[in-house]
């Protein structure tokens, strides 16, 4: 858990001078993307990790539409259930030996675990 957050923070203390030199080649009014025409027929993907994991997209477009968009968020990773082969997913594994003291009602135990997986959760978990 402590290590989760850690990098965490010591992520943020890195990006914080980068994005101050990205904030400064910003010119108000110059555009900002090159607008592209719709292709017929495509399809791709996007991956990338994100501040709280793993993301991904999928597109494709049919007809010079929209046909299907998926994304798999870092929450869907971090929080599946088990796989075919019975295997747990990364949370259930960290929650499996979580310390919970005899009648306590909401371990700090879980929620930091479940927390450091996903910061998004502490709204969600109780």
């Amino acid at each position: 858990v402590m290590a989760r957050v850690t990098a965490r923070l010591l992520e943020i203390a890195r990006l914080i001078p980068a994005i101050e030199e990205w904030t400064q080649r910003i010119t108000p009014g110059e555009p900002f993307f090159t607008q592209a025409a719709m292709p017929d027929e495509a399809s791709g993907s996007g991956l990338i990790e994100a501040a709280r994991g793993a993301l991904g997209h999928w597109l494709t477009i049919r007809n010079g539409h929209i046909a299907n968009y998926q994304i798999v968020a870092p929450t869907t990773w971090n929080f599946s259930p088990r796989d075919g082969s019975g295997k747990p997913g990364v949370c259930e594994q960290a929650l499996a030996n979580a310390p919970v003291q005899q009648g306590e009602r909401d371990p700090v135990s879980v929620q930091h675990i479940v927390r450091s997986f996903d910061p998004c959760m502490v709204c969600t978990v109780h």
